[in-house]
């Protein structure tokens, strides 16, 4: 587990920085020392942080961090973060430039010393369940999900659309129209709903393949469909089928990270789980599925509400940090902290 030197701050005494960096933009925010809760307006910037042959773009995140970061500050009458925890989509397999070069500039532009910088899923499950043991299944256009005994990291999925995310946005999405594509052909498995949904959102469906593939951004165009397939599920047993299936993905995920009952025959202690991300707003056609799969592949598991979002996650380990309580256990891809010592 980490330890990290130095002197505390008692709660309140100065702010902490937290850092949301995602697929859909990036999120700047203060927070008391002490507190998960932003300090006043977060800044937001819509246009995400590249990605390149050498990962995450370190200049291109410096220029909307050091503006925003500014501006929080005057915000609040001045001084300078105490600690920093940026929480970035990549960091753990795409974030070595990062790791390398963020710290240093923080430092020099804000005299920051106290630097975490988490993948985030990490702060994710800090934002749903704060520094206790348990699990979080991030779902959104992708699906990952993260567990933690506070000794080490467990990760299952997050493998993005080609190889992984089961049960994700994306996953729902193709899964539909590929239900679509096959009763438009006369296959077996198809679905005449789908396929009406696929052309009143796409056009025709046999122009599909040339609108998707040149597409950049393909994992978000398929997860766009979800909520087209979760609105047909009710009456549609194609549907409802693929959201059953995504329902035992996202648990067969959970059940990965989440610590198993041992063969002792004892009672075994409570996996609390929290479901957090947006694909959570497709509502009943998958939570219903979804609890009742978790139920049988977890019957040891508590589900919990999530406690807050990953912004809030940054700003409870950024504050973690400030006053020597961090309890999390590092690891050099997904949670890096500067200047770590290791007990």
């Amino acid at each position: 587990m980490a330890e990290h030197g130095g002197t505390g701050c008692a709660p309140g005494a100065g702010h902490v920085l937290g850092v949301d960096s995602g697929g859909s933009g990036v999120r700047f925010a203060l927070a008391r020392v002490g507190s998960r809760t932003p300090a006043g307006p977060p800044v937001v910037s819509r246009e995400p942080v590249r990605t390149g042959p050498g990962g995450i773009d370190t200049a291109h995140l410096a220029a909307q961090l050091v503006p925003a970061v500014r501006e929080l500050l005057a915000g609040v009458g001045g001084g300078e973060p105490l600690a920093v925890c940026v929480g970035a989509a990549g960091m753990a397999t795409l974030g070595d430039g990062l790791r390398a070069e963020l710290p240093g500039l923080l430092a020099r532009e804000f005299g920051v010393r106290r630097v975490a910088l988490a993948a985030d899923a990490v702060t994710a499950y800090a934002g749903a369940l704060g520094q206790r043991p348990g699990a979080v299944v991030a779902a959104g256009t992708g699906l990952v999900a993260l567990g933690t005994d506070l000794r080490g990291w467990r990760r299952a999925d997050g493998w993005g659309h080609l190889l992984g995310d089961c049960g994700g946005g994306a996953w729902i999405g193709r899964a539909g129209l590929e239900a679509a594509m096959r009763a438009h052909d006369g296959r077996r498995g198809g679905s005449a709903a789908l396929l009406g949904r696929l052309e009143a959102v796409f056009g025709p469906a046999a122009g599909l393949p040339g609108r998707l593939y040149p597409r950049t951004d393909r994992p978000a165009v398929l997860a766009s469909f979800a909520p087209e397939v979760a609105a047909c599920a009710p009456g549609d047993p194609v549907a409802a089928g693929i959201l059953r299936e995504a329902a035992r993905h996202v648990a067969d995920t959970a059940a990965a990270v989440c610590p198993r009952p041992g063969d002792s025959g004892e009672a075994p202690p409570a996996c609390e789980v929290a479901l957090t991300g947006g694909l959570l707003k497709l509502g009943g056609p998958l939570l219903v599925p979804l609890h009742e799969e978790l139920a049988e592949e977890l019957p040891h598991a508590r589900l919990v509400p999530a406690a807050g979002d990953p912004l809030e996650g940054a700003l409870e380990i950024a504050s973690a940090l400030a006053t020597h309580t961090l309890a999390f256990p590092y690891d050099p891809y997904m949670f890096h902290v500067s200047g770590h010592q290791t007990r």
